[in-house]
């Protein structure tokens, strides 16, 4: 989906116009993948533009940074308050945001170390990731050659930059072969998640997701929205380690993620899942979820950081 330019991007403690936010092509982390970012959403409410669980987001973010020993020069509070004035300098009333933790121009060599860290936020109009008809009427899965990396071998807790080659490949597999999306598994064959999507599947009443831990699944931020908002709705959820045959014969599954939002899955690897349709756990946790981003549901005002 094509980028439309925004007025200002946040770039080391400044607003700075959108064409002036350029680096050096001999930036560190453009050659080693050491960097982490976060994905974002602001939605329009009655009260005015707001951030979706902005606070968790800027957590997860300093925390990406200390598993990469990135030393960000700035704390929660300030970067907070970096993301509002760069959604507030935008106009837009909703809006996808991307703050990036890099390393900068200057040293070079696997050693990061002595590279400046260099931190960033950029918003811009962004719809539906997995397209507004799969949002209503769910996405073709296709589980993916491409294993998820292995915890063993890079922090897959991080949301790094260089780890999301893997899903790269992954996605690319899965477009070229006309799926709308690919579903990773670990090298032992657990489901792990998408390419960058928690997955939920529903199987007799009760609501099971892959353990992060067990299987170097990213711990979502809207999967954990997602999880509170079943558990009020009286559904029961649980971790499990998954195969790929309990997909297959799951009643309903989705997926979910800042970009993604809650997206029904209607099959996987051309096997329908229930019956090809959004089924009605989907359906219940896609409507409060939807209601509670744009400030609609008392009891998830909370999860939302307004933009003055």
């Amino acid at each position: 989906m094509p980028i439309t330019p925004t007025a200002k991007i946040w770039m080391d403690g400044e607003l700075v116009d959108w064409q002036d936010a350029t680096v050096h092509v001999l930036t560190h982390s453009l050659h080693y993948g050491t960097a982490v970012f976060e994905g974002i959403r602001a939605y329009p409410t009655a009260a005015g533009t707001a951030v979706f669980r902005l606070r968790e987001h800027v957590a997860r973010l300093l925390a990406s940074a200390h598993l990469l020993a990135l030393d960000v020069p700035y704390g929660e509070d300030e970067l907070v308050a970096a993301v509002l004035d760069t959604v507030g300098a935008s106009g837009l009333d909703a809006c996808y945001i991307r703050p990036l933790v890099y390393l900068g121009y200057g040293e070079m060599g696997l050693n990061p170390l002595p590279c400046e860290v260099r931190v960033a936020v950029a918003v811009w109009q962004w719809g539906a990731y997995l397209g507004e008809d799969g949002v209503r009427n769910g996405i073709r899965l296709k589980v993916s050659s491409w294993a998820r990396l292995d915890p063993r071998t890079l922090p897959t807790a991080a949301k790094a930059t260089g780890m999301y080659m893997n899903s790269s490949l992954a996605k690319v597999e899965a477009v070229r072969a006309g799926y709308d999306e690919a579903l990773m598994c670990t090298t032992d064959g657990y489901v792990a998640e998408g390419t960058g999507e928690n997955l939920f599947l529903v199987r007799r009443g009760e609501i099971l997701t892959p353990p992060s831990s067990a299987v170097g699944a990213l711990e979502g931020i809207t999967a954990d929205s997602v999880r509170t908002i079943a558990q009020d709705l009286g559904y029961e959820v649980r971790e499990a380690l998954l195969r790929r045959s309990d997909l297959y014969l799951a009643d309903e599954a989705f997926l979910t993620g800042t970009a993604a939002e809650v997206v029904p899955i209607s099959s996987v690897d051309d096997r329908l899942v229930a019956g090809g349709r959004p089924g009605p756990v989907t359906t219940a946790i896609q409507e409060v979820y939807f209601g509670a981003v744009r400030g609609e549901v008392d009891r998830y005002k909370d999860w939302l950081e307004r933009v003055v």
